[in-house]
């Protein structure tokens, strides 16, 4: 996959609409893809989607979305209605869930003529390294075969793509091909602090082992110059050296 065609995507990891408007505003137009998780959806719900999508580019909801498949299914159907582009599900749900996720969209897309969303499994948190994995969840599996499981499950089950750390970028993309989407959080570039993320590599080097999308938020967002960052951080995905101004 080229380099080139990598998209980033930021979190809009805030409860305040005005702070989120004033990222959009700071980045746009070389920034067009935004995330709404937790934080914003809770705190704003649908109309801070809406809000989002007025403002142009397109929407990741990272709702992580896990429970029983009826609920998730009805769960994705309103998602259908926000008009978002990628959603997620939690892989541990397991197949039935997964696919019931994928029926639900699948169905609105046919009854409507509208688009779902591409479902995306969250594949393992990137904040879990294998001392977590092992020995808080009871997991005997190494992280990168535990991921490699989780992305083939979720394949099968129709997913469109997988939520994974850059380190298990190589090893999904040989497992599961190259029209599966990769979507890659806790990007950091070079010199930047890791924060809360275990499993990180810089931009350039998620880029070039194929990620289709990388997240990175608090390097850019907490920036005292959050548009000079987005276009180094660009710069760096596509190969090039991006002047400072």
């Amino acid at each position: 996959m080229s380099t080139e065609k990598t998209k980033l995507i930021v979190p809009l990891d805030f409860s305040d609409l005005s702070a989120v408007e004033t990222v959009i505003n700071a980045l746009s137009p070389e920034v067009n893809f935004w995330k709404i998780g937790l934080e914003l959806f809770i705190h704003a719900g649908p109309t801070g989607v809406t809000q989002v999508k007025k403002k142009g580019g397109q929407v990741f909801l990272d709702l992580k979305l896990h429970d029983i498949p009826n609920t998730v299914a009805k769960a994705c159907i309103e998602v259908c209605n926000l008009g978002v582009d990628l959603l997620t599900i939690h892989s541990s749900g397991g197949q039935a869930m997964m696919q019931a996720a994928t029926a639900a969209v699948q169905n609105f897309a046919e009854k409507t003529g509208k688009p779902g969303p591409k479902l995306l499994a969250v594949s393992l948190l990137t904040s879990i390294d294998q001392s977590a994995l092992s020995g808080e969840l009871n997991v005997e599996l190494k992280v990168s075969d535990y991921v490699q499981r989780m992305a083939e499950l979720a394949q099968r089950s129709g997913v469109a793509g997988i939520v994974c750390s850059a380190q298990e970028i190589e090893l999904v993309r040989h497992t599961c091909g190259p029209d599966f989407l990769i979507v890659t959080p806790g990007i950091r570039p070079t010199g930047s602090n890791a924060d809360d993320q275990r499993r990180t590599l810089t931009p350039r080097e998620a880029s070039e082992r194929g990620a289709d999308y990388l997240v990175i938020g608090r390097p850019i967002t907490q920036h005292p110059q959050p548009r000079e960052m987005a276009l180094q951080i660009l710069a760096e995905i596509a190969g090039k050296t991006h002047a400072r101004s």
